[in-house]
This record gives C-alpha cells, structure tokens and sequence, in this order.
C-alpha cells in the first residue's frame, strides 16, 4: 500500500514537504494512547539486543541523524521499532539552513540528494525539548548529533562544538561530533587530523561522562580512514560513525539531467552502500572489539543490516530507504533480522 502511496502521491509532493507531513504523523504516534501496542507490534520478538556505551539497544537498527533535526519525534519514531534515535545535526546558534529546494530524490537509484546545511532551532531549545524526552522511561536510546555553526569561522569552530557538547550531553545517551557534512562551508575541513585532534578533546572534556563518537565522510582516502580510526583509539573515544553522505555521482542510474538539476549536496541511500561497508571493515580491523562502530549508509534490508553486524558494526543505523519503504520500514528489519536468527539456528 505504501509503495502505491509514495509513486501515486508522495512523489509528486516536493519532498521536503512530503518529508514534514510524514514526520508530523509520526510526531503525533504517542498521543494516540496506542504506545504499548504499537511498540508490541514493531519490536523485535527474539532478543536481538545490543549492549555497547554502557547501553542496552532492543535492537541494532536504528535512525540516523537528519531525519529528526531538533528531537521532536523521538518517542514516536521509537513506537515504530527504531532502537535508537540519533536526533540532530543540532548547532550551538540556530539556523534556517539552505535555501530552497534543498532536497531531492532520485528514485531509480533510490537515493536522495540534500543541502539541508543543519536547519535547526540550536542547542538552547532542544536542550530543553530533550530534557523532557530524557525523562520517558519507555524510549529508544537518544543519540545527539551536533555540528558547526553555519556564522562561526571554521577557526572557532572548537568553541561553537564545545558549547553545544556542554548544552546537550546531560540529556543525551550519547554525543556524536559531526565533521563530514558536505554542506558546511569548511566543515570536512576538520577532519585533518591536526585539527580533529584538539577538536575531539575539547569536546570530550566538555562531554564529560556521555559516550564521544565521531562521524566521518565517505568521502576519505583509505589512508584518512586509518589515520582515524588510529586516533579514535588514541584520544580514547567511545566510537566512530562510517559514513555520512557523499559527494561523488559516480554509478547513478538517474538520468544525468536530473541529477545536475539537483545540483550539489550529500548523496545518501543504495550508491552508498559499498564505500560505507569498505569503510566498516577498514575501521574494524583497526579498533578494539569493544569500540562501538556505527554503520550507516545504503541500509535498505534486513540482510544488509544483518551484513553489517557481521562485518563488524556494532550497531547500524538508516535513513534514505525510510523514505522509499515506508512507516514500517523498522518493523521489517527486525521481524527481518527475527527471521535470519532463527534461520542461523
């Protein structure tokens, strides 16, 4: 039914605002009175729980950062199985973002273009949003993801990373520093390691005792990976998140024309798929077991979650296939990853 919903109706919408109505849906989920069903019927049914960050996860799978900006579907996107929210990017000043159209699909590549650039209402307000959501005793695991200020020089972008961590950690399960969006003006620029290094620190100081991970572009040289993943384990982080969005066309199926039409931003969805998993196993085989390694990009199936876990990720996260499968999509992976347990039996 969804699949005829989004080719008859959905497509046709502009998908910014497709993506707002769909997101007001979920939003309203916890004022249904329907939680407990609702969440009876889109958890997992075998343990499929994962212990890591001093954190117990009902299930490996969930959503990444980007979906919800500023943390106000939470609770409802964990009614849809989701067991963990990964809210953000979240910036110390608020800011409208991009201008508009800044995000676009490409369906024969099921994949999405974005120059989002952290629409978001800062650290202030959602500090104060998450402290209520903090307090829900029945919620998926809450990650905050935050980035620099689009008005803050790259040159002080320590101290506006540092602000938000000190705003944002005490109510967040974990933080994750965002260095790879394309759509910063000198963001990835931060992923030297002469600048990762202080940067990381910094914030890990402000973080105090909330799980520090960072997330890091697909985009990286093999050797920038390692050079990473080295770091991480030296500075003592808690994990590392491969990869955000891309900016290589390389392999699309889209017609050319749409998608210069689209023009520039971060690809996300199935092109993504093979870098993010090459990056997976570069990071693994370089991090201790008990670093939390986070995989996201390309996810679609059960399968391809399953494939994740047992190249390495300790948790895999999606967002792009949200889109194009719909609102059970988490109730598919994990009846999906119930389905492959039993099958390994």
């Amino acid at each position: 039914m969804y699949r005829f919903l989004f080719a008859q109706v959905l497509s046709k919408l502009d998908p910014e605002r497709a993506h707002h109505l769909a997101f007001d849906v979920i939003r309203s989920l916890p004022a249904t009175g329907l939680g407990p069903v609702i969440r009876r019927w889109t958890a997992p049914r075998l343990d499929q729980s994962v212990e890591t960050l001093g954190l117990r996860f009902e299930t490996p799978f969930g959503v990444a950062a980007g979906f919800d900006k500023d943390g106000k579907g939470v609770l409802g996107l964990g009614l849809l199985g989701f067991g963990h929210v990964e809210v953000g990017t979240i910036t110390a000043i608020p800011q409208p973002g991009n201008p508009k159209p800044r995000l676009f699909r490409l369906i024969a590549d099921r994949a999405v273009v974005n120059r989002m650039g952290f629409n978001n209402g800062g650290a202030d307000q959602a500090r104060r949003r998450l402290e209520r959501t903090a307090r829900v005793s029945h919620r998926p695991v809450l990650g905050v993801n935050i980035g620099k200020s689009r008005v803050v020089d790259v040159a002080d972008a320590t101290a506006d990373y540092v602000r938000s961590a000190t705003l944002l950690s005490p109510v967040a399960d974990y933080l994750v520093v965002n260095v790879s969006s394309p759509n910063t003006p000198g963001l990835r620029g931060l992923q030297e390691l002469d600048q990762l290094a202080p940067l990381l620190e910094a914030v890990r100081a402000a973080a105090g005792s909330t799980p520090l991970l960072v997330k890091i572009a697909p985009d990286l040289s093999d050797a920038e990976v390692d050079r990473i993943a080295e770091l991480v384990v030296e500075l003592g982080l808690d994990g590392v998140i491969a990869t955000n969005t891309t900016i290589s066309r390389d392999g699309l199926a889209t017609d050319p024309a749409v998608v210069e039409a689209a023009g520039a931003g971060g690809l996300s969805g199935a092109p993504l798929a093979a870098r993010s998993l090459d990056v997976l196993r570069r990071i693994r085989a370089i991090v201790p077991p008990e670093l939390c390694v986070i995989s996201v990009g390309g996810v679609d199936t059960a399968e391809d979650v399953r494939e994740r876990l047992a190249a390495g990720a300790t948790l895999v996260q999606g967002y792009t296939a949200f889109l194009y499968r719909g609102p059970l999509w988490a109730r598919h992976i994990n009846r999906g990853l119930d389905r492959l347990a039993r099958t390994a039996r």
